[in-house]
């Protein structure tokens, strides 16, 4: 995914800088506390639930098919990306239940909010998306995939929750450098 990309600095700077930026904000922390609060609430005894919430939110979110998918609802109506997506997702739900349980389906609620955001904002800003955007935003999430990979092979721990501001500041540097 990062061949293409004429300046992969643009790449690099974006996870630095986005990292630095979810650390700054604990972003990982903050949203293990929310989805503990959640699990209390409903009174869950899934001890992997908040792993199971994370893990299947970030794999269905930031992948270059959601980033592709909800633009291209967003800027021309097309949604068949999308439905590709979702059943690609509804398989990967299955084997993820079974290792993390019922956090897995609580994972579609953040999941709604940030693709229907992406695609109501490409319908708002539908010019503002090159085609060389997308493509850089795209590499960014390819990347934050090899971290969610990472983790769960158990290698080592990346904070990827922390790293998701890299997809709003590969979009700034874009505009900076490109």
């Amino acid at each position: 995914m990062v061949l293409p990309i004429p300046n992969p600095l643009i790449i690099i700077f974006s996870v630095l800088i986005g990292g630095l930026i979810g650390v700054f904000l604990n972003i990982e922390e903050r949203l293990d506390n929310l989805s503990t609060v959640i699990k209390k609430k409903l009174k869950l005894k899934d001890s992997q639930f908040n792993e199971g919430l994370i893990s299947a939110f970030l794999i269905f979110c930031i992948g270059s098919m959601t980033i592709l998918g909800a633009i291209n609802e967003g800027i021309k109506g097309d949604n068949s990306l999308l439905i590709t997506k979702s059943v690609l997702d509804g398989f990967t739900s299955i084997a993820l239940s079974s290792t993390f349980g019922i956090g897995v389906m609580f994972s579609a609620i953040p999941m709604l909010i940030f693709q229907g955001g992406l695609t109501v904002l490409a319908s708002f800003l539908g010019d503002f998306f090159t085609e060389s955007l997308i493509q850089y935003m795209a590499c960014t999430g390819g990347i934050l995939i090899v971290g969610i990979g990472i983790n769960l092979l158990e290698i080592k721990k990346i904070s990827v929750l922390n790293l998701l501001p890299s997809l709003v500041i590969v979009v700034i540097l874009f505009l900076l450098f490109v």
